[in-house]
């Protein structure tokens, strides 16, 4: 059996894998010219977000069986292709669900407290408490767009800070467990977006939801609240985004995820204070590094062998 990794992975996975077949790793392998050569004779593909899986990179292997990701996003992947050539895919489940709600959690800190601004202020020589006179997270509103397995683990988090936690999600109900266990009121959208301290978003990026949020949502928002994006970067009109901050209409954008990752040079959102920028790391920790490679090549190696994978896409 052969199987091609073409973005980084914990050596958890390669050593769960090279007993048990020829495996062909190469972090960069995703943007190598070499790739469909490695795809030719492999039954196993295992990538992460760079990687655009659609009907000719599929083609290129026509022994394939499995598609691997390394994550739980699968808008790089064409799924009806992968249906179509009979080719399993399988990802990550649940595996970065606390990684994310942390990294949530860091980004209304980060908001609240100002650390970093004042860490910069004191590093320049100064000692300005008044200034960096923060505000508190318990008694705010959080509102969670998307209440799956990450806005759950968020929720419950939340409810232990004592925010009041608002959530859109035609998908839940009433007697869902967040609902019923952890706090959370049902609401529209237009409620959330007006009535929220902090906005979090957790969908995936599809027709539906792409700029999802858009001028007329953000002009909805407090013009002190702020937006934090962990889901994918087109569900924002980052346009919109940069005038409502730069008019002063929003307090500010924690952004993890971006339309073109990476951001251009000239990119308009990085000149803007009250923004915080990170490099899609959300959900990645030492620890959900580790769970998400086990869990794949543990599916991986289970379809190859003819079993039945435990975290198949439906």
């Amino acid at each position: 059996m052969k199987i091609v990794i073409t973005e980084f992975v914990s050596q958890v996975a390669l050593d769960r894998l090279r007993p048990a077949a020829e495996v062909v790793y190469d972090p960069n392998l995703w943007r190598s010219a070499d790739l469909r050569a490695h795809l030719s004779d492999a039954e196993a593909l295992i990538v992460r977000n760079q990687t655009r899986v659609d009907g000719e990179l599929l083609d290129a292997g026509p022994e394939l069986k499995v598609v691997g990701r390394l994550g739980v996003g699968l808008d790089n992947i064409e799924l009806p292709a992968a249906r179509q050539r009979g080719v399993q895919v399988v990802f990550a489940r649940s595996s970065n669900a606390i990684a994310v709600a942390e990294y949530v959690f860091a980004a209304m800190f980060a908001a609240a407290r100002r650390l970093a601004e004042a860490t910069r202020d004191v590093q320049a020589g100064r000692w300005d408490r008044q200034t960096f006179t923060g505000y508190e997270l318990y008694g705010k509103t959080l509102g969670i767009i998307g209440v799956g397995d990450i806005g759950g683990r968020l929720a419950r988090r939340a409810q232990a800070f004592g925010l009041r936690i608002l959530a859109s999600d035609p998908l839940v109900t009433g007697s869902s467990l967040v609902v019923a266990e952890f706090g959370v009121q049902l609401t529209d959208l237009d409620t959330l977006l007006a009535e929220s301290d902090f906005i979090s978003l957790h969908v995936p990026l599809t027709r539906g939801t792409a700029h999802l949020v858009n001028a007329d949502r953000l002009g909805r928002m407090k013009p002190t609240a702020w937006l934090i994006n962990t889901a994918r970067g087109g569900v924002i009109d980052e346009a919109a985004l940069y005038e409502a901050l730069q008019a002063g209409r929003l307090g500010g954008a924690a952004l993890d995820v971006r339309a073109q990752e990476p951001p251009p040079s000239d990119d308009r959102l990085a000149t803007l204070p009250h923004v915080l920028l990170t490099p899609h790391i959300a959900g990645i920790t030492q620890e959900s590094h580790v769970r998400t490679a086990e869990m794949i090549a543990e599916d991986v190696l289970r379809v190859l062998r003819g079993q039945a994978p435990l975290n198949a896409v439906g």
